[in-house]
């Protein structure tokens, strides 16, 4: 069937959402020679005022057609979905907003991505809709930005390398954030803070939202390190000081329901984890031990009760469609390090495996709305991908075809190998 449009931006008057339609102005156009796509979002006055922007960087904006839909209303939802093959939402915190729509797409056989990190809704649309969207054709595709690209792809790109070079694949991968700068957004700490006011009221969910297998339906193997790091700690193999890193809580569950909707392309105990560098000696020690105890960490721990979390609210965080500035934006970047070994085999030393993913611009803006509008873009567009429908993740749905889109986006994906 015929669609009007490859790409409807979804929440395209938040803040992130306003990012991703620049992105694409800029990179795609708005004359449809490329990709068709047009935003859409529940006020049609602010959808509107978003047009004009974009016709500050290409005049053709100002044609841009708009969409209107709201976000409880299953009818107006249908309605969108049926117009473009891809839906790329921004709308959080998605346990809220997101739900009606994931239904509508894997309904209707529609693609879908997203930027949310909220393990807990995610186990939602599995049990609700996978088997629906694997029925349709649906490929709904949650964690398409910093949560948790890097992380998703880099392990398949760690894999794939090894596979091709030395017929195996790594039994373990760790991952370490070894420089970041960015900002902060309205629609992330509202998502973040939903999602503890949540966990603060059910025990069960407070289990799953602890175990890095929650959105494996075999649930972790018997000799699985079913834990993410909590402390301090000496990584030989990097040669420095750790400290735990807070989005392992949302990347490990993604790295390994990739895992196992790969059918255990990376075996069926491979261990994987991330952490934050510090440096080698005691300065590095006594930070790494006192890294989670502040900045996120401290954010988290408040996040937990009730008075404090109105706080922070109040005071400490900003509102839903705020974000950083452009030059607080531009100044930002990420770098991360992925480390794996193969054992000695068949003649062969240990082969150690050094991987590298960094981008140049804010990693949860910047860089995120890159990398999700180039989700957007490979489901849009790419034949060579695979048309499984179902729940699915980034290295599951889009694999080594969207880690060659982010590298002529200008990012950086690299892994090489030397004896150990």
């Amino acid at each position: 069937m015929n669609k009007r449009f490859d790409i409807v931006v979804w929440g395209a008057t938040g803040f992130t959402g306003r990012l991703v339609a620049e992105y694409l102005t800029r990179q795609h156009g708005v004359d449809g020679q490329t990709v068709r796509w047009t935003i859409a979002g529940r006020d049609p006055k602010k959808l509107d005022s978003v047009r004009l922007a974009l016709a500050h960087i290409n005049s053709a904006a100002v044609n841009l057609p708009l969409l209107v839909a709201d976000s409880h209303d299953r009818v107006s939802l249908d309605t969108l979905v049926r117009q473009t093959k891809v839906v790329c939402s921004t709308v959080g915190p998605y346990a809220l907003y997101g739900t009606p729509l994931v239904a509508a797409c894997a309904e209707n056989g529609v693609d879908y991505c997203d930027l949310t990190g909220e393990v807990a809704w995610i186990r939602e649309t599995v049990a609700d809709y996978h088997e629906r969207a694997a029925q349709t054709g649906a490929r709904i595709v949650h964690c398409c930005g910093f949560d948790s690209i890097p992380s998703d792809l880099g392990v398949l790109m760690m894999q794939e390398y090894a596979k091709g070079k030395y017929g195996r694949s790594l039994p373990e991968i760790k991952f370490f954030i070894t420089g970041m700068r960015g900002g902060f957004s309205g629609g992330t700490a509202a998502s973040m803070l939903n999602m503890l006011e949540t966990a603060a009221k059910d025990r069960t969910l407070r289990r799953h939202l602890a175990d890095p297998f929650a959105l494996v339906p075999d649930g972790a193997p018997s000799d699985a390190r079913n834990a993410d790091q909590t402390s301090a700690r000496w990584d030989a193999d990097l040669g420095r000081w750790t400290a735990p890193f807070i989005m392992a809580a949302i990347n490990t569950r993604i790295v390994h329901r990739s895992n196992y909707l790969l059918g255990y392309r990376y075996g069926r105990t491979f261990q994987y984890s991330e952490a934050m560098q510090f440096a080698r000696g005691f300065v590095g020690g006594r930070l790494a031990a006192n890294g989670f105890s502040f900045g996120l960490g401290a954010l988290m721990g408040m996040g937990r009760f009730g008075p404090a979390r109105a706080l922070l609210q109040k005071t400490a965080l900003p509102n839903p469609g705020e974000g950083p500035s452009q030059e607080t934006r531009d100044n930002g970047y990420f770098r991360i390090k992925l480390i794996g070994k193969l054992p000695a085999y068949d003649g062969q030393p240990v082969m150690l495996l050094k991987g590298e993913v960094a981008g140049s611009s804010d990693p949860g803006y910047g860089e995120t709305a890159k990398m999700v509008a180039e989700s957007a873009l490979c489901l849009a567009l790419d034949d060579k991908i695979a048309r499984r429908g179902g729940v699915l993740t980034p290295a599951a749905s889009m694999g080594m075809r969207l880690v060659e889109r982010l590298r002529a986006a200008g990012m950086t994906w690299g892994v090489g190998s030397g004896a150990s």
